[in-house]
């Protein structure tokens, strides 16, 4: 690599905030609960990964009927801009009422309320009979909001019927359309991204003989991936734009920078996180023609910001080659999902992008808003090489 310094702004680690110390910054706002509790759910549904195929699933609701939608939807938090303490004094509340569950079983006393819960999109009053007293433990990964309240049920039931809306009721009810189609007839519905991620791990979609429970991580990606590559069948054919364009955004902590370079469909994700006096990155690519594995560096992140670029390209009929930098500071100290990452890009696809004649004044402008030497992502990014090769066409 280059000799260049990679800090540009050394201030930012006067006060560094540290995550992993336990410095967590909300309102302790739990409020000690029985073994028996009413509440509305959100609507809000998980399914855990571990031991799979015999995993945890289960319902989250408070044990009060306060319960809104701004409890679990990364789409009302970016919306309403919440701060990160605002977020976990809101997640807080949840009381996670879990059961084991066999991937493959379609029904079951507990399975049936969760995937009616899953379907609603309003609140829904849910009683809980809990087998032990709520353990405080903490469950947090990059992919998924904190959850910090467990216990074990003994018995779940609702007590009013979940508020439906008909095309999910219709589509639901179709055992012969492939999940793929009907997460893209979801979306082409205006049925929420976060919501058909419930639907999907509740085990609710595609052809009755293939549908199980699916991991709320894995099916956070399979939505995100689903939605992108049906849209990317179009944008292949799009022209290309005609202006180098910038767009950047930041929440929480995670600063965005979204360069569009005026070329044929290419996509590349490079974060980098700052912690403590040190940068961790993570990068991942794929060419014109898409991946055939997994990106295991940047994970679901990488999927949750190609649905914003896809969307914003299939918006304006154009197709680019998409370079995402991603700058975590110490903000950003309590990982919430991967949903906000997305609503994040969308935000910025929002606004008027920047346009620049050459890459140059573009990474001078983004040079202005980051902390770190942008030529460290020049350096390592795959996609800028690519843009050193020359293309068959300019040999015609």
């Amino acid at each position: 690599m280059k000799n260049f310094e990679i800090f540009k702004n050394k201030k930012l680690f006067d006060k560094p905030i540290r995550f992993r110390g336990k410095r967590i910054e909300y309102k302790d706002n739990f409020v000690k609960v029985g073994k028996h509790f009413s509440g509305n759910s959100p609507p809000e549904i998980f399914v855990g990964r571990y031991n799979y195929p015999n995993v945890n699933a289960g319902v989250l609701s408070p044990n009060s009927f306060e319960g809104s939608e701004e409890m679990s939807m990364p789409e009302l938090w970016h919306a309403k801009k919440f701060s990160i303490g605002k977020i976990l004094e809101r997640r807080n509340k949840l009381i996670y009422g879990r059961f084991k569950a066999s991937v493959k079983k379609n029904s079951g006393k507990f399975l049936d309320v969760m995937k009616e819960v899953s379907m609603a999109y309003k609140p829904v009053s849910t009683e809980f009979f809990l087998k032990n007293n709520v353990k405080r433990k903490l469950e947090i990964n990059r992919h998924s909001p904190l959850i910090s309240n467990l216990a074990p049920l003994e018995n779940l039931r609702l007590q009013e019927n979940p508020k439906i809306k008909k095309k999910v009721d219709y589509l639901v009810g179709d055992v012969h359309s492939k999940s793929v189609d009907t997460i893209k007839e979801l979306y082409s519905s205006n049925i929420s991204v976060s919501n058909v991620i419930k639907i999907l791990s509740a085990g609710l979609l595609g052809l009755e003989s293939k549908r199980k429970l699916v991991p709320t991580r894995w099916s956070i990606t399979a939505v995100d991936d689903t939605l992108s590559k049906e849209m990317l069948k179009k944008i292949r054919y799009y022209p290309e734009i005609g202006d180098i364009e910038l767009f950047h955004a930041e929440y929480n902590g995670n600063h965005y920078e979204i360069l569009l370079i005026p070329r044929f469909w290419s996509f590349e994700v490079i974060e980098a996180e700052i912690k403590l006096n040190e940068v961790k990155f993570w990068q991942d690519h794929e060419s014109f023609h898409g991946r055939k594995n997994y990106a295991s560096n940047v994970t679901g992140g990488y999927y949750a910001v190609k649905l914003a670029a896809c969307e914003y390209l299939d918006r304006v009929k154009r197709q680019a080659s998409v370079l995402i930098l991603r700058e975590v500071t110490p903000r950003y100290y309590a990982p919430l999902g991967v949903g906000i990452l997305r609503e994040c890009c969308r935000g910025a696809f929002l606004e008027k992008s920047e346009k620049f004649d050459n890459l140059s004044d573009a990474f001078e402008r983004i040079q202005e808003r980051i902390n770190l030497n942008v030529d460290v992502f020049k350096e390592r990014s795959e996609l800028l090489k690519e843009l050193g090769q020359r293309r068959l066409m300019e040999w015609f």
